[in-house]
């Protein structure tokens, strides 16, 4: 069974079409991760799942027949906007929160999270004495103390340091064994690519890109090298078959023109410079998703200059 079926779904806000047809299913017992710019209608789908905001056409089905107004018992949802009772005590507005939404008791598993997120030190100090890092792990905290069935995360990992996000993470991929259906936006294409088992890019309301990362690089072919060479991006320069040149500082990533032969570019850069690495493979995500939004935002740009 899917959890989630989303069929020919859109919502507009006045003349803005914030969603357009999309349509899209999510496995049960997966993470299937959002991305895409700012504006691109991501929180806006999210919204609609839990039932803050109601399609204009289409249809949402969880878990089979159920719709999302009769389903929310079972909805975990972790806002981009963060929210909570800033004078209460973490321990007390968590036992608050998980005793609302589960209908008993909820200690035991309160001092778990905290001492699993690294804040049983701060149960007892109030909400508004925490870091903005302490008080997205509370948040977090607060939406899966109701061991929700489907888990809406927005932005989870915003503003965290390392070591909170590795928590975060570590938590996220353990309620997925437990078979909890994950869905997440992140601005991360490392993480999306390393977390996720299904991503959807949302690119001006339309769905443009949704499979497995495997997937979603297969349509691009191997048209991707990274290199290191002595002389850095001066080295790889006017190259044979190289049409992009992003250069990450220790290391250059070329992306060939259809149908260039790669070997054509390291004969000409080894009579440049001496080459230390040099490798063929598929363009990851982040390059992916430039592809695509990059073209718009200098679009944009250029239209406001």
């Amino acid at each position: 069974m899917d959890a989630v079926q989303i069929s020919h779904v859109t919502k507009t806000f006045g003349s803005v079409t914030a969603v357009d047809g999309l349509s899209l299913t999510v496995p049960q017992g997966s993470i299937y991760g959002f991305i895409g710019p700012n504006g691109s209608g991501k929180t806006t789908t999210m919204r609609m799942i839990v039932n803050i905001f109601y399609p204009d056409r289409g249809e949402i089905r969880l878990f089979g027949d159920g719709r999302p107004e009769t389903s929310t018992d079972f909805i975990g949802y972790l806002p981009e906007e963060r929210g909570l009772y800033q004078r209460m005590t973490v321990q007390a507005l968590l036992e608050f929160y998980g005793e609302l939404r589960s209908g008993h008791g909820v200690k035991a598993e309160v001092a778990n999270w905290l001492e699993r997120l690294g804040l049983a030190s701060r149960a007892s100090d109030k909400v508004e004495t925490l870091s903005k890092g302490m008080t997205q792990k509370v948040q977090f905290i607060a939406t899966v103390i109701p061991e929700p069935k489907l888990l809406i995360l927005d932005e989870p990992f915003s503003g965290l340091d390392p070591v909170s996000a590795e928590a975060i993470r570590s938590a996220i991929l353990d309620l997925r064994r437990r078979g909890v259906t994950i869905i997440l936006s992140t601005h991360d294409m490392h993480l999306a690519e390393s977390l996720c088992d299904y991503i959807l890019m949302i690119f001006r309301g339309r769905k443009v890109l949704d499979g497995t990362l495997t997937s979603i690089q297969d349509q691009y072919g191997e048209d991707t090298i990274r290199v290191t060479a002595d002389g850095g991006v001066a080295a790889v320069e006017s190259l044979p078959g190289v049409e992009q040149i992003r250069d990450l500082g220790q290391v250059q990533e070329l992306r060939l023109t259809r149908g260039a032969d790669p070997q054509e570019a390291l004969r000409a850069l080894v009579a440049k410079a001496r080459v230390t690495s040099f490798s063929l493979t598929k363009p990851s995500l982040y390059d992916i998703f430039m592809r695509i939004a990059g073209p718009a935002a200098e679009e944009a740009n250029h239209a406001s200059a």
